[in-house]
């Protein structure tokens, strides 16, 4: 019985095993699907449809600049924390970002058809391969990549923590030092103070004015107990609220924020000061903070009965 490149991905998408194991898997039954599985299962293959259902919300981020410029950052998730410290799955992660950079994929399902480097096979194709070998269920989460002005990565806690921030620097100064510590120290401030936003003309209107609202509605309540006339118990409200605006935009906009190494500027004045001294122009374009993990619920199970299931 013939078969065909859709067997061969069904048989996959059905066990999870690689590509080339799964061809093998139809040539020798056949092309029957249910022998081919039975002949995966027989292998000890045929595990990583199980492993597929796990969650996966340890892992690593990891980053690539490519020779000519463009910058990736991915995110990329397995089972535990000691898994997450295995070199072959570092390894995978780091490749993954270099095809993410070199490539550009457009989503994670063109990714992984993309050519893993150094083999004939998929990004895929790898992953199942080191599902197998490492024996815990792993998921590319999510990449971002820059393709222009300057990039710079940072890495935190050995990969709980990546960063890109991107920026659009005047030809003069592209090659500065300067202007590397800059994006180091960048990236370092988003790393440590978790900026949502670039700038506060970034932050949604709706999102301003929910916050608005509710600065509004406690400045008030706060004003009841001092039994001031409404009107006055109003106007001191608004001078209430425009204060913790200012607080709240310096609190998730990355460019109203405190520098960190110096805490009496902020970001932006930071920015303006180097590019000044260099006698250039620099502007922060964009920023990625990816957090291991994050978003994912992770499951909680009791020590006992974890053994107790690993008996059955």
């Amino acid at each position: 019985m013939a078969f065909t490149a859709s067997d061969v991905k069904k048989l996959r998408d059905m066990t999870g095993v690689g590509m080339m194991d799964c061809k093998k898997a139809l040539t020798e039954a056949g092309g029957d699907m249910d022998k081919a599985i039975e002949y995966l299962r027989e292998k000890g293959l045929a595990t990583a449809q199980k492993k597929a259902g796990r969650i996966a919300a340890e892992g690593v981020c990891r980053t690539y600049i490519s020779e000519d410029g463009a910058a990736a950052m991915v995110e990329v998730n397995i089972e535990t924390d000691f898994a997450a410290k295995n070199d072959d799955f570092r390894k995978f992660a780091d490749d993954v970002a270099e095809v993410v950079a070199k490539e550009n994929p457009s989503d994670i399902d063109t990714l992984l058809t993309m050519k893993y480097p150094g083999t004939s096979k998929s990004v895929a194709d790898m992953l199942q391969d080191r599902i197998q070998v490492i024996g815990e269920n792993i998921k590319i989460r999510r990449f971002v990549r820059y393709d222009t002005g300057i990039t710079a990565p940072y890495i935190h806690m050995g990969g709980k923590i990546g960063v890109l921030v991107n920026m659009e620097v005047s030809d003069n100064i592209k090659g500065s030092d300067t202007v590397k510590e800059l994006g180091q120290d960048l990236a370092m401030q988003i790393a440590a103070m978790r900026p949502q936003y670039l700038d506060q003309s970034s932050v949604p209107e709706e999102e301003v004015a929910r916050e608005r609202e509710i600065q509004m509605n406690k400045a008030l309540e706060e004003n009841k107990q001092k039994n001031l006339p409404e009107d006055k118990a109003r106007m001191v409200a608004e001078k209430m609220v425009e204060g913790r605006m200012k607080k709240f935009f310096e609190d998730i906009c990355l460019t109203q924020q405190a520098f960190v190494k110096e805490s009496k500027i902020t970001v932006e004045k930071h920015v303006a000061n180097v590019a000044k001294d260099l006698g250039g122009t620099i502007k922060i374009v964009s920023f990625v903070r990816f957090e291991t993990g994050e978003g994912i619920e992770k499951k909680a199970d009791n020590f006992a009965d974890e053994v107790a299931n690993m008996v059955k």
